[in-house]
């Protein structure tokens, strides 16, 4: 395989080569290797004191109702707030304001 690199890419594995003391050619090899022939790593091990993911982080801070609370044109509050979120970007989106 012959590949034409760009003067710009040449001189950064040059650069690379001669910081780690070897050839442009193990460079690339070696990128390449890591890229496409390694696992998958899991970037971020989650510690006990740390989160494991978005939920967990939120914890304390977010949560689910059910009320039997009315809104003043009669509605229940907590009934279908997906689709009422919609319609109000909907609305906002139609009216300019976003």
């Amino acid at each position: 395989m012959n590949l034409t690199l760009t003067p710009d890419i040449e001189r950064a594995l040059s650069k690379a080569a001669r910081t780690q003391g070897t050839d442009i050619e193990s460079v690339i090899l070696k990128t390449l290797r890591e890229c496409f022939l390694s696992k998958p790593r899991n970037i971020r091990q989650a510690t006990p004191d740390q989160p494991k993911n978005l939920a967990d982080m939120l914890t304390g801070y977010t949560g689910r109702i059910d009320s039997g609370e009315l809104a003043k044109d009669g509605t229940q509050l907590s009934e279908n707030t997906g689709k009422k979120f919609a319609d109000l970007l909907l609305q906002k989106q139609q009216q300019g304001k976003i």
